[in-house]
């Protein structure tokens, strides 16, 4: 049985109480020189959604009654949906209040905080962000003399990205390019990020394909 199986076997076990990563590992009787990499299994098993670490940062199982594994479909108003991973299970609802930061395509874990009524869908509440799906965004520059900002021409993510002077790689209004997050959003307050690469204004012939291109990291 691997270190993985028995972890989860351990878990799964009505005994269990959750514990600290250093706990874990003494549990296990994992010497030193092996301990990196059992915590990397234990981190592994978090992006997976099989394992949540608490706020007091000991390792529990997920609880599949209240917490759902899944992928955000955003939405340009700011809420989105969570695709849960179960397929089984329809998907949530998740208002922009509770969204605390998740962008469209984002693996996430939710908290349900309404159930399924009558002509009503579940609701959640993101509370773990597990992999970050967009590192750079394809999007229209607007230069506001102080900072500039990028509208992405994905619509289902809902947020405008700020960019700070320095970092506008001299782009012009009405200029595609290319932006690299360098801070994701939080609960009021956009993501930031810098220009990588201008591609063109919006009327220049091949300037629509090569977004295209770049949004989707096609070959050229």
């Amino acid at each position: 049985m691997s270190i993985r199986e028995k972890i989860i076997e351990l878990m799964e076990t009505k005994k269990y109480k959750p514990m600290l990563k250093e706990e874990l590992a003494v549990y296990f009787d994992i010497n030193k020189k092996d301990v990196k990499s059992f915590y990397e299994v234990l981190e592994s098993l978090e992006r997976e959604g099989l394992i949540i670490r608490t706020k007091n940062e000991k390792y529990a199982l997920i609880d599949n009654d209240y917490l759902v594994v899944g992928t955000i479909e955003g939405n340009e108003r700011g809420y989105g949906f969570l695709i849960p991973k179960d397929r089984t299970r329809e998907d949530i609802f998740i208002p922009a209040e509770n969204m605390n930061g998740a962008m469209h395509g984002d693996r996430v874990i939710v908290n349900i905080t309404r159930r399924k009524e009558e002509g009503k869908r579940e609701e959640g509440e993101v509370i773990r962000i597990l992999e970050r799906s967009k590192k750079a965004i394809v999007g229209t520059f607007e230069d506001n003399r102080n900072f500039g900002f990028v509208v992405p021409d994905d619509h289902k993510i809902g947020y405008d990205i700020f960019i700070p002077k320095a970092y506008t790689l001299n782009a012009k209004t009405n200029q595609k390019v290319v932006v690299e997050i360098t801070r994701y959003p939080e609960p009021r307050r956009n993501p930031e990020g810098k220009v990588v690469e201008v591609l063109g204004y919006l009327d220049e012939k091949g300037t629509d394909i090569l977004s295209i291109i770049r949004e989707y990291g096609l070959p050229e």
